[in-house]
């Protein structure tokens, strides 16, 4: 339901903040096609399954953020929450957080994060079909 996935967003946002983001001056907060849909390739969805290679994945997920200061050096604070294990249907998989003092960095840097996240980190997600 709608409000099991706000709930959800919440959660995530404030371990997000808590973690990572603070005294920032502008938060973009991304779900960037991240949400789990109810359908794959013609086929009805219940759930997504995401697995990782867990340190692998956190040298890359550094190395992404290494690229975005670099290419943004206004850009404060990414952080980057990717759910791992059941991600039933409608509930966000992936939330990006940027602060920036202007909005146009930080959303140029959630589009190059979630690319090249998907790209280049090894999280390999299994779908789960009725």
């Amino acid at each position: 339901t709608e409000v099991s996935k706000l709930h959800c967003i919440a959660k995530i946002c404030l371990s997000i903040k808590s973690k990572s983001i603070n005294n920032f001056t502008l938060l973009i907060l991304s779900i960037p096609d991240g949400t789990t849909r109810n359908n794959f390739e013609g086929k009805k969805v219940v759930q997504l399954e995401y697995e990782a290679n867990v340190s692998m994945a956190q040298s890359e997920l550094r190395k992404i953020y290494t690229d975005i200061r670099a290419r943004w050096p206004t850009v404060r604070h990414v952080c980057v929450h990717h759910r791992l294990g059941l991600v039933p249907v409608n509930e966000p998989s992936v939330i990006i957080g940027i602060s920036s003092p202007h909005r146009g960095n930080s959303l140029e840097a959630v589009q190059f994060c979630i690319d090249t996240l998907k790209a280049t980190v090894p999280i390999w997600k299994k779908v789960k079909t009725p």
